[in-house]
This record gives C-alpha cells, sequence and structure tokens, in this order.
C-alpha cells in the first residue's frame, strides 16, 4: 500500500540550473516538492523537480542516491535535469532520515536496503509510479540514473525487466547476484566508470560487458583513464580527506557523462 503527501515550494535556481536556462534548454520557474510516500508500512521522502511553466507532458527521469542516502547532491542532479527539460524525481531508498555521515552508517543502510531484491524493486517501483502519475510526466518515456549505490540500483532493475527506456549508472558497481537474460532487458544502458576506480574493479567491468552481450543488451560503456570513484560528487575530495576513502572528483569525467546522458534521453525520448 502506497500513499504520499507534497509540499511545494519554488526552487531557488542552482548555478548549473540557471546555466541551463541561460542556454535556452528550459524556461519558465522551477517547482520542487517534497513528496512523502510509503511502501509497506515505512515512510519515504523524495524530491521532484520540474519547470512548472513548460507546456505539455515531458519525460520523467528517477534519480537514485549514493550509498549515503538521500542527500543535497541527489536533489542537485534532480534540479539539473528539471533545467534540461525533465521531470525528475530523486527517490529515497533507505527511508525518511536516514542519511548518513559515516560510511560506516552508510554501509549498514546500503545492506538493510538491499537485503532483499524484492524490497529493492518495491522500493523503486513504488518512486516510479509516483513519478508516472505527475501531471507533468508523459507515463510512457521514464529513464532512471543512479551514482554509486544508485548505480547498481538502476543497472539491477534493468536486469529485472522494469520497463524502463533508459539506464544510466555513473560509478555504480557492475556485478550482482541477478543476471541480466536475453529479451528481458528493456532500457538502453549507459555506464559510465572511473578506470582507476578501486572499488569498481576491471573484472566487474568486463564482467558486466559480457552478461549484456549474452543478453543482447544495448549497452554503451565508457571508463575514464585515471578516474576514481564517486567522479561525479563536487564533494567527493573533501570526504576522501575526512575518510581516507580512494575517491575523488573529476570535472571532466563529470561533465562527458553528464553530456552523454543527454544524448542518450534526446534520443531515446525523441524516437
Amino acid at each position: 500500500m502506497k500513499t504520499y503527501k507534497r509540499a511545494m515550494a519554488s526552487a531557488p535556481l542552482s548555478l548549473a540550473a540557471a546555466l541551463a536556462l541561460a542556454s535556452g534548454q528550459a524556461s519558465g520557474e522551477m517547482k520542487t516538492e517534497t513528496v512523502e510516500y510509503e511502501v509497506d508500512g515505512e515512510t519515504f521522502t523524495g524530491y521532484m523537480a520540474y519547470d512548472d511553466e513548460a507546456e505539455g507532458k515531458r519525460p520523467g527521469v528517477l534519480v537514485v542516491h549514493e550509498w549515503w542516502g538521500h542527500n543535497e547532491f541527489a536533489r542537485e542532479q534532480a534540479e539539473k535535469l528539471a533545467a534540461s527539460g525533465y521531470t525528475a524525481f530523486a527517490l529515497d531508498m533507505y527511508g525518511s532520515g536516514k542519511l548518513a555521515e559515516h560510511p560506516d552508517d552508510a554501509e549498514n543502510f546500503m545492506k538493510e536496503a538491499t537485503k532483499d531484491m524484492d524490497q529493492v524493486k518495491a522500493r523503486f517501483m513504488a518512486a516510479k509510479n509516483l513519478l508516472e502519475q505527475h501531471d507533468s510526466v508523459d507515463s510512457n518515456k521514464i529513464a532512471a540514473q543512479g551514482y554509486c549505490f544508485g548505480g547498481a540500483v538502476v543497472l539491477n532493475m534493468a536486469r529485472m525487466g522494469v520497463d524502463l527506456d533508459a539506464v544510466v549508472s555513473y560509478h555504480g558497481a557492475l556485478s550482482s547476484p541477478i543476471k541480466a537474460e536475453a529479451g528481458k532487458v528493456q532500457p538502453r544502458i549507459h555506464v559510465y566508470t572511473g578506470g582507476a576506480d578501486q572499488m569498481v574493479p576491471s573484472d566487474q567491468v568486463s564482467g558486466l560487458v559480457k552478461e549484456m552481450q549474452d543478453a543482447e543488451a544495448d549497452l554503451t560503456l565508457v571508463s575514464f583513464p585515471k578516474v576514481l570513484h564517486s567522479f561525479t560528487n563536487p564533494d567527493a575530495d573533501k570526504i576522501s580527506d575526512q575518510f581516507n576513502m580512494p575517491i575523488a572528483y573529476n570535472e571532466d569525467a563529470a561533465k562527458r557523462s553528464w553530456e552523454g546522458t543527454m544524448r542518450l534521453y534526446e534520443e531515446v525520448f525523441n524516437d
């Protein structure tokens, strides 16, 4: 049983959103909604972002957070997508109030959320249903992108046959106990990974390529040389210094992966 309520506000534009608007990618006023919803009796809190003045329905994109939980970075990605002409929903995989400040807490939250793949799918599908039901969204045009933990989540949704037009994984884990099957994977898949990512070693990369080839899936994989984990997150360097983690922001990789994602969405949503 799923229920939800919304708190709506006009959102101040982030720098990325303002630049996108200035370049003519979108117009009007960005609206954001904090959305509380329930899955199996537990409360979750997501974040919807969209251009309130754009005419007609537009594609929707789900944003799945890093292992830290539903944080400001995830919400900023939703705003960037809204500035590019989409309605975006930064969903919550952990539950309201579960936001890690230490890697140990993040690991515990992630393990609890992923202990049952049926639970993972139920939480993802609840968010997908909310996005599809939004007044601004064309429910026949839905994609999902995820970061780190979220990258693994969206890849697993593709493996499980969820109806999506596109899936994008940024520095996400590529191995999974679930294996893609021929004819089951529906979305086009983009994977962006760091060539020096110690958390996603080369055997995971080669394993994913073989798995998706065997499943006859449409996969594009980009490996950025010498780039570490969490390359899309500007706070990665600070987190690395604080917790001695092998992660780092890389402006070029972040830019190129975002541009590749935007090209993918333009292609799949305009077919």
